[in-house]
């Protein structure tokens, strides 16, 4: 990767560095499609859910969209003409397709030396995703990802994206204020959600909503691939970052 975050200049010249010299604290992660490579599965389950119920199939487009909502939320935007009491079986369906192919989703390549880096750096580190709480502690436990989180908050344990619920339980619970905080996304959901709660936000755009939505939400950055996310946070994550790094393709 070159002089990238993850180079020991950087290591060497971080150490050296107060915790007070830190812009952020927190760094807050979405799940799917920013930590995960998760979302071509999730569409394709929600687009086979409603064909085993003869359900309206949604256009990738759409089914791309909801994702992050959380799975009630997501199931109802994407089929708003059916009967309420359909939606049970419908996320039930949803659940058998996914299940069967979760063992096989994997981190975005660089992702997980990313997480650890920040976190032996000294980073707090957190996820606020749409995914019901069993199924997140499920894959850190698959990805051995269990210690590298400070906390979590899910959208069955707390209100789904845009509200910013998930954030200022994080921030409560971790005693870090939100003006220290940077969250990370792949959705417009995500950068509604930092926006309300008072935090900072980047978008990635490797996931579920298309550049050009991130590009016109409010966010510091939008951002192609890991590695270029990862040489902004060298450039950014502390108040006088003077670090030599390879340029970002930030737009």
């Amino acid at each position: 990767m070159g002089q990238s975050f993850f180079g020991s200049n950087f290591t060497t010249e971080r150490n050296r560095l107060k915790t007070n010299e830190r812009r952020y604290e927190l760094i807050v992660w979405d799940w799917d499609g920013t930590i995960m490579d998760s979302t071509p599965t999730i569409v394709q389950c929600i687009q086979q859910a409603c064909r085993d119920l003869d359900f309206p199939v949604p256009e990738d487009s759409i089914a791309s969209y909801v994702i992050g909502l959380g799975i009630h939320d997501s199931l109802r935007r994407v089929v708003p003409t059916i009967d309420p009491k359909h939606f049970p079986t419908l996320v039930d369906r949803f659940r058998y397709h996914y299940l069967a192919k979760d063992h096989e989703l994997d981190l975005f390549q660089g992702m997980r030396d990313l997480l650890e880096n920040l976190r032996n750096q000294g980073f707090m580190l957190g996820v606020a995703t749409g995914k019901p709480r069993r199924g997140l502690d499920r894959s850190l436990i698959h990805h051995r990802l269990e210690h590298v989180f400070h906390g979590t908050r899910t959208a069955d344990e707390s209100f789904a994206k845009p509200h910013p619920g998930m954030l200022l339980d994080l921030s409560d619970r971790l005693g870090v204020p939100v003006r220290k905080m940077l969250m990370i996304g792949d959705t417009t959901h995500d950068l509604q959600m930092a926006q309300a709660a008072g935090v900072d936000a980047i978008a990635v755009t490797y996931g579920a909503h298309p550049a050009d939505a991130l590009r016109s939400a409010n966010s510091l950055a939008c951002l192609d691939n890991v590695e270029v996310l990862g040489n902004w946070l060298m450039q950014n994550l502390y108040q006088n970052s003077q670090v030599p790094a390879e340029s970002s393709k930030a737009s």
